[in-house]
């Protein structure tokens, strides 16, 4: 469960630093951003599996780059659920789940499953 909830803070802040860094993606408050984050937790843990089996085709016909826009449509479909958070065309809703992406992989690097912050350190043999 706390592993769900940092996801969730860290999606929020995702959000927002999406909403300020690409144009076309816009966040009203606090509130939408946290409802959003947590929206979008639950659409990538239900839908976007479902729809990779689906494009499988034609993600394994463009090497993966399909999952782009399997990704940007997910954040474009969350967007569209959400009030106050509006995404402004097909490109704004790529380069949102770009950053959104970009964010969850780095805290999957650094947060294991029970939600603890793992420190990676260096041993010099």
């Amino acid at each position: 469960m706390t592993a769900f909830l940092i996801r969730v803070a860290v999606n929020t802040m995702a959000i927002a630093l999406a909403a300020k860094v690409i144009p076309g993606v816009e966040v009203d408050s606090v509130v939408s951003a946290l409802a959003a984050g947590f929206l979008l937790g639950i659409v990538n843990a239900l839908v976007r599996p479902v729809l990779l089996i689906l494009t499988l085709p034609i993600t394994f016909v463009t090497l993966g780059l399909f999952i782009l826009v399997v990704n940007g449509a997910c954040f474009w479909f969350v967007a569209w659920l959400i009030d106050g958070f509006r995404v402004k065309g097909f490109w704004a809703a790529l380069g949102g789940a770009l950053v959104v992406s970009a964010v969850s992989w780095v805290l999957t690097a650094l947060v294991n499953e029970r939600g603890k912050i793992v420190v990676i350190t260096r041993r010099d043999d």
